[in-house]
């Protein structure tokens, strides 16, 4: 199973440039009229992680594999969408498909390239999308109201209880209030889940701005990041329409001579691959050996053998224990072996929770 970050926004705010830079393709069409993208464009996207080719080194690998997150571009939502204006029931559909949002908003000015409204204001923008987002929401859970109160006749407490989440929860959305503070019991937050709620998914803005202002942003970017600070979300600043360039050149040297002349030390694409990951509550871990070192994502507080069975299932079922080094004495004493010789090789069992830079070695038997 991938992790999945949708890429949403007005139309043509550049959703579908930053897909193609970020996958370096051309899958998403890109056109100056709204709905160019009907069926979402999937994308599978390295994480730049610079440890991994350091461990891939010390260790003489012949093959470095990265980890991946998985972008999805979904059509451009309008205001009406809730209501199926602008096939927005489908794209809604493909939005609650995603484990976290990318909200591109267009912080540039162009005349060539058509606005749904004429004037840029981004804040009006992102209140549009949020609103047809939480009018979707609403209409969800009346209709799960609806269908629960027809059971509650039979006096069962569980669904009793599972009503008044919903009223709690329409409430919160009525006053326009995140959803995700509610305190429930565990087997509430269960049922919480099984709603999908696109409002409860995190979400990250992504300003798109002109060239001159991708380093330090603009005033459109800085009300932006005013209201991501108020909401508690991130922000990332880029130029879609700069990463699209880059993207093209195939030489390494020419991308790398392109962005010195911006004055950008790498892609800002790597600070979206990144936040998306963060967003989503993920770390990596290593396997390091001379075959392959390779980099694997899962959850934040995920037990050693739930990792070990991203690399197999027969990992997870016959756990024993996980021979372990933290990143940083893997890299201070060169390897596995001096690690094991200064004592700094640990041998952990089930209920160790992976730490970010981990690099294990899995016992099974099975």
């Amino acid at each position: 199973m991938g992790f999945k970050c949708g890429i949403v926004g007005l139309p043509n705010v550049g959703k579908s440039t930053l897909f193609n830079a970020l996958t370096e393709s051309n899958k998403a069409e890109i056109a100056n009229y709204p709905f160019s993208t009907i069926e979402p464009n999937v994308g599978r996207v390295p994480v730049p992680d610079k440890r991994l080719q350091i461990l891939s080194t010390i260790a003489k690998s012949k093959k470095t594999i990265p980890t991946y997150i998985d972008f999805v571009d979904i059509a451009g939502l309008v205001k009406g969408a809730s209501t199926g204006e602008g096939l927005g029931n489908k794209f809604l559909a493909h939005i609650r498909e995603v484990d976290a949002i990318a909200h591109v908003v267009r912080c540039f000015e162009n005349n060539n390239i058509t606005h749904v409204s004429s004037l840029i204001n981004p804040l009006n923008d992102i209140n549009t999308i949020t609103t047809e987002l939480r009018l979707a929401d609403l209409e969800t859970l009346q209709n799960k109201l609806n269908s629960l109160e027809k059971k509650s006749k039979s006096g069962d407490k569980k669904i009793k209880e599972q009503i008044n989440i919903i009223e709690k929860i329409q409430n919160q959305l009525n006053y326009n209030n995140k959803i995700d503070n509610l305190e429930m019991k565990e087997d509430n937050i269960i049922f919480f889940k099984s709603l999908n709620l696109i409002t409860s998914k995190p979400t990250l803005y992504i300003c798109n701005v002109d060239e001159k202002s991708v380093i330090n942003g603009n005033n459109f970017s800085k009300f932006v990041k005013e209201k991501a600070n108020k909401d508690s979300n991130q922000i990332v600043i880029v130029s879609a329409a700069i990463e699209s360039q880059i993207a093209e050149l195939e030489n390494k040297n020419d991308k790398l001579e392109m962005l010195k002349e911006l004055g950008l030390k790498e892609t800002t694409l790597n600070k979206v691959i990144h936040a998306g990951y963060n967003l989503l509550n993920l770390i990596t871990f290593f396997t390091c050996i001379s075959k392959e070192t390779r980099a694997w994502t899962v959850t934040d507080n995920t037990p050693a053998p739930k990792a070990a069975g991203k690399i197999h299932t027969d990992f997870e079922k016959g756990f024993i224990r996980a021979e372990t080094i933290s990143y940083e004495d893997f890299v201070n004493f060169k390897g596995e072996a001096a690690c094991r010789v200064a004592g700094k090789l640990r041998q952990e069992g089930k209920e160790y929770i992976v730490k970010d830079g981990d690099v294990f070695q899995f016992l099974f038997n099975v």
